[in-house]
């Protein structure tokens, strides 16, 4: 029953006092806003303004359409503005999906220019997507997707935007620490210390022991980076993270890192994104500012 130009009109009317000059201010006719609030009486049974002399008076009626006009028609304005910001790519939020367990460290190196850089973009890091996160990104639970191991879908693409090479991780005093790289069958006898993911989705099995039909003695999981290098540096097993991430801890524990085989395994960080949004400039520019991440 109510709409927005109700609410306009009796703000005008309360504001310049007649139809003439409330018209004026709302660019319409006297007729076109006489008849549109002659249809809101209709409709609620009872006068909105009465006439007095020249001028019009709010009735009782048009007051407390006055008092809703007074709250709701700022938020209208400001909503509004945020909605073109947003169209502009001035504003927005950015809901970012893990679908790498260790890339949070690389991630929290991209947040903190990229936040300075755009000061009234709200940010969430949605851990809870770790290992499956495209579902939500192709439902709008998240914006951008975080993975190093992506699952290409027609509406999706995807940006790498850092180089890396995945190694083994063992410590010190392990026989193999001197070694440039290591071979499949140096590691039957090893217990293998990984992130909670399906072995199919471990490097360490898919690019190195499984193609060599060898396997670990044992593979247990470990949620926290720190506790399972913590487990390595103590010479209770081996695990296999990002070269970049094994070298921020090498300096503070008794570790070390080598290559898988001769060849390595190279893997790249992808951030993923709808294919039609990558013209809005806060989402590109954080794909600008996680390339220039390194």
């Amino acid at each position: 029953m109510l709409e927005r130009i109700h609410l306009e009109i009796l703000t005008a009317i309360k504001t310049h006092g007649t139809l003439t000059k409330a018209a004026s201010s709302l660019h319409l006719t006297q007729s076109a806003l006489s008849h549109s609030i002659k249809k809101l009486e209709g409709q609620i049974g009872t006068s909105i303004w009465q006439k007095d002399g020249r001028s019009l008076r709010l009735t009782a009626a048009g007051e407390h359409i006055q008092i809703l006009a007074n709250r709701m028609l700022p938020q209208f304005s400001h909503t509004e503005l945020l909605l073109k910001q947003i169209a502009k790519g001035e504003m927005g939020s950015l809901r970012i999906g893990m679908e790498c367990h260790p890339c949070y460290q690389w991630l929290l190196r991209v947040i903190q220019p990229y936040l300075e850089h755009w000061p009234d973009i709200d940010m969430d890091v949605r851990q809870e997507f770790q290992f499956g996160a495209l579902g939500a990104l192709l439902s709008y639970e998240i914006d951008v997707l975080i993975t190093p191991d992506p699952l290409y879908k027609p509406k999706i693409d995807y940006i790498p935007v850092f180089n890396y090479e995945h190694r083994l991780v063992v410590s010190e005093s392990h026989d193999l620490a001197n070694q440039a790289y290591v071979l499949p069958e140096q590691l039957t006898k090893e217990v293998l210390f990984s992130y909670p993911v399906e072995p199919m989705r471990l490097d360490i099995f898919s690019q190195f022991l499984n193609p060599a039909k060898c396997s670990v003695k044992k593979h247990k999981t470990i949620e926290t980076t720190e506790i399972m290098l913590q487990m390595v540096a103590a010479g209770r097993g081996i695990c296999a993270l990002p070269g970049w991430l094994v070298d921020e801890y090498s300096n503070a524990m008794p570790i070390k890192s080598l290559r898988f085989g001769q060849q390595g395994i190279n893997k790249q960080i992808f951030v993923g994104i709808r294919n039609d949004e990558q013209h809005i400039d806060y989402l590109s520019d954080f794909i600008t500012h996680a390339k220039n991440t390194a």
